[in-house]
């Protein structure tokens, strides 16, 4: 069952199969923000990307002289959490490393993901600790998908997403495979407004790298309703929607898919996290919503 969070202003629900967010409403419209998973475009709300994001080369890493498999995004948002803390307007789930997990992921790690509620914003952190006795490798991040349009009375190519600062930023296309090419393509030059049409999605996510903005706002033209999502600290950034859905997914990374010319070695990975022992990685998002 879902566990809701809640304070005079919003409410949230996370459910513990993938410490996944479903529900993030603002209470005095009623108003659901989050996608709600229609299993005929996309049957996901919120996916936790964990210890991997994005495809890696061949669904494999090499580590140590061995090659171990991966899926695309990583097995923690196939995975039971456990509650670790809660309260009315937070609660914390924790996944530990197993003997299930080391099959394919050869890693000890407590991966924490915190959900509190303040004001009419929600902040998502998450929280990686090495319990090993070497290095770990890991990548991790965000997959919420906004709903759009937010009301009945506005369009999906009303709404525009409105970066922070003025950005002159290629996207890194993806190859058939799911890996990151070589060359990036022109896409903002200048320029901080990026509309959204059914097409922008055509040939997969939009992928950035580095890029200047740490905010972006979800707007319409037509309605006042609508979200503003911060993302400090998170080196890569994607955007997408399943063909034809009624949502924009906004993706904080810290981590990212393999490039085609991956070495597939785990310590060579573009993007990948690495903490010695004993040591604790955290990062977070807020999305704010009116």
């Amino acid at each position: 069952m879902p566990i809701q969070i809640e304070n005079d202003l919003i409410c949230a629900s996370i459910q513990p199969l993938g410490a996944e967010l479903t529900s993030l409403k603002l209470k005095s419209q009623n108003l659901e923000y989050l996608w709600q998973a229609d299993k005929a475009f996309w049957a996901k709300h919120s996916p936790v990307l964990f210890p991997f994001v994005g495809t890696l080369k061949g669904n494999q890493f090499l580590y140590n002289g061995e090659s171990f498999n991966s899926g695309r995004h990583g097995f923690a948002r196939e995975k039971h959490f456990q509650v670790k803390s809660s309260s009315p307007e937070s609660v914390s789930f924790i996944l530990c490393s197993n003997n299930e997990t080391k099959k394919d992921y050869p890693f000890d790690f407590e991966f924490c993901i915190h959900y509190s509620v303040v004001d009419n914003s929600l902040k998502v952190e998450y929280e990686v600790i090495n319990t090993g006795i070497s290095d770990l490798y890991f990548s991790v991040g965000g997959h919420p998908a906004f709903r759009v349009p937010l009301t009945d009375t506005s369009h999906y190519e009303d709404y525009y997403l409105k970066f922070e600062k003025r950005e002159n930023a290629p996207r890194w296309p993806i190859s058939k495979e799911g890996l990151i090419e070589l060359t990036a393509i022109p896409l903002l030059e200048n320029d901080n407004i990026l509309p959204l049409t059914k097409e922008l999605f055509s040939k997969d996510a939009l992928v950035f790298k580095n890029i200047a903005s740490e905010k972006i706002w979800l707007e319409s033209k037509t309605s006042k309703s609508g979200l503003c999502f911060s993302f400090k600290d998170f080196p890569f950034l994607g955007l997408w929607a399943a063909k034809n859905a009624d949502f924009v997914c906004i993706e904080p990374w810290c981590g990212i898919a393999d490039s085609v010319d991956t070495t597939q070695e785990i310590n060579e990975k573009e993007g990948i996290n690495k903490l010695a022992p004993s040591e604790i990685f955290k990062r977070h998002w807020t999305v704010e919503i009116y």
